[in-house]
Formats: C-alpha cells, structure tokens, sequence
C-alpha cells in the first residue's frame, strides 16, 4: 500500500463522495466496494445530516470500511445520533440527546430519510467508530488531536472506542471527564467570549453563541485573535460584521490546546469554504478536510504519501481541476 486518502464530511453528498473517489481512483470491485489497489481512504466522520442521500453514503462507506478499503473516525453527528435514538436508563421517556426542535432540525435529513429499522442498524455501525486513529506517519481525528484528552478517553474505554451501553450514558452527561474529553475530540475546544469582555456572536445558522472554537491547529497561537476561531460570516447579535478581537494573551490553559508534534494530523469539522490553498491557517503539521461540500462547497480528500509536511498541491476535489488531476494521476 502506498498511502491514504484522508476524506472530509461528506454529509449525506453521494453524488460528490463518487465524484471524489473516482478522481481519487477508486472503483467499484466485485463486491461494489470501491476499492484502489494501492491505497486506502480515511473517512474523517459526519456521514449523517444535512445532505439529500444520507442512505446512498452509509451504504457506500460501510461497505468500503467492511471490505478493508477504508477506515472512518466517528464525528460528532454520528455520536449525536446515537444519543438521540438511545433512552436515558436514568429518566423514563428521555433521551441522552434532547429531543428538542433544534436537534430535531439537525437531525432531520436522516431522520426522514432512513426507516426506523435502517436507522438502527447503522446507529450500531456508529457505536463501534474509533474516536481517533494514529496510522503510524499520519493522524486523524474529527475535530481537535488532545492527547489529554485521548488519555481520558482510553482510561474511561478502555480504548479509543466505546463498549457499553454505560460508557455513552458517561459521554452524554455534563460535567463529567469523560463528557469533556468526548467534546474536546469531536466538536472541538472553545473559549468563552464573554469572560474576555468580547460580546456574542451569530453563526451562519443564526445561532447566538458566546463561545468560539479554539484554533487548535494554529502553532504558536497566543492571544484571543490568534486562537479564536470566528467565520468571516459571523456577526453580532444585531447582525452587525463581528468585531476584530483584541490580541490580549489568553490563560495558559487554552494554549495547551495547540497542536506541536511532528506527526500531520488531519481533520475535518470546521465548513472550510474556497480551495484549500487559501486557507489562512492551513500549517506544515495540520491539514483540514471539511470544505462544506453540502453548503455548494467542495468534498475534499488529502492524498497522503508518506510526506512529513503537509503539501497543499495534495488535495483532491470532488470537482476535479488541472491541479487535481495532476494528483490523481
């Protein structure tokens, strides 16, 4: 085998997850796995949600992941669908995951889309995702690589996957290590805004939020401007252009957050928009995946070679150009 093809959040784009993996070389075998006969694809979580063909793409991956032509890391959508079909033993009729109408909504397309025994069988698919996975000369998590966070996380398991019904009650419940452990890999560290004196902010979903996601992958990130991470699409509450934060210097703590090893890492998440060589904090060490293929994005995969250096020229799209061919190739 001479590499792996690190793949981006594809949810529910089956159209481009084909288009990408034909760009990539991937065919169709004898089983109807697509498969390529030197490399193997890593799927970075978030199959679910969002997308018209959320049943098309969890056939398609698991079928590859059965085969051996991919491995997959689970994503905080995949982990917040299982809280949501799963009763809380503690309290009759609730669930780990509210059944609130704001979850309801992000959960809609593959409520709507799936049966309720499909649903079920791939939410016991989901169960047994890896939380992260250390390949050797590359990583590969969902949202942020913490190993503190890992430790907890394999104390608590075990391993680097959930085994019991008790351990996903644990995840579920605020407050506890292995809640925040499980909420730091999959969504991401994030800092409270307003304990910085910076007012809230709304996202592209509208949402109202005081905290920001942490710049994990930003090396050497120390003030409140270089470690926030705030879309050049958010505003304030009146809907106002968010302000320029301030470079006063965050607490240590948040710091430890940034990511120093050696090892490229690779990660999805964070509804990256344009090509990947216009991104203002794509690193030597980190490479993102998620170019929000279901927001008239692209779906974006990272032919890793073996390089200890993340090499921009790297990436393939779902919409194939002259560099992408010359990859692919």
């Amino acid at each position: 085998m001479n590499g792996y093809d690190i793949i981006g959040d594809v949810h529910g784009c089956a159209t481009a997850l084909k288009d990408l993996l034909n760009n990539l070389g991937y065919q169709p075998n004898e089983t109807g796995a697509y498969w390529h006969p030197d490399r193997r694809a890593v799927f970075v979580g978030d199959l679910v949600d969002r997308g018209p063909d959320q049943l098309l793409v969890l056939e398609l991956v698991k079928l590859m992941v059965d085969s051996g032509s991919a491995h997959i890391v689970m994503g905080n959508h995949e982990f917040n669908a299982i809280g949501y079909a799963t009763e809380d033993p503690r309290s009759a009729g609730t669930y780990l995951r509210e059944h609130s109408d704001k979850n309801t909504g992000q959960h809609h397309e593959f409520l709507d889309q799936l049966s309720d025994a499909e649903r079920a069988y791939y939410i016991e698919w989901f169960k047994t995702m890896p939380l992260w996975l250390d390949l050797g000369g590359l990583r590969v998590v969902h949202a942020c690589w913490h190993p503190s966070s890992m430790e907890i996380v394999e104390r608590e398991l075990g391993s680097n996957r959930f085994n019991s019904a008790d351990q996903f009650v644990r995840a579920s419940t605020k407050g506890t290590p292995l809640h925040d452990a499980v909420e730091v890999l999959l969504k991401g560290p994030e800092i409270d805004l307003t304990e910085h004196s910076q007012p809230p902010f709304r996202d592209w979903g509208g949402d109202l939020r005081d905290e920001a996601r942490v710049r994990w992958w930003a090396d050497g990130a120390a003030s409140l401007r270089e470690i926030a991470e705030l879309g050049g699409d958010f505003t304030t509450e009146d809907g106002q252009p968010y302000p320029l934060l301030p470079e006063t210097e965050v607490p240590a703590g948040y710091q430890t957050f940034v990511y120093t090893d050696d090892v490229p890492v690779f990660y999805g998440h964070y509804w990256r928009e344009g090509p990947p060589e216009h991104l203002v904090d794509w690193t030597t060490r980190t490479a993102c995946v998620d170019f929000s293929a279901v927001r008239d994005g692209a779906l974006v995969a990272y032919r890793w070679s073996g390089e200890r250096e993340i090499r921009v020229e790297h990436y393939v799209s779902s919409v194939l150009d002259e560099a992408a061919q010359r990859v692919s190739e």
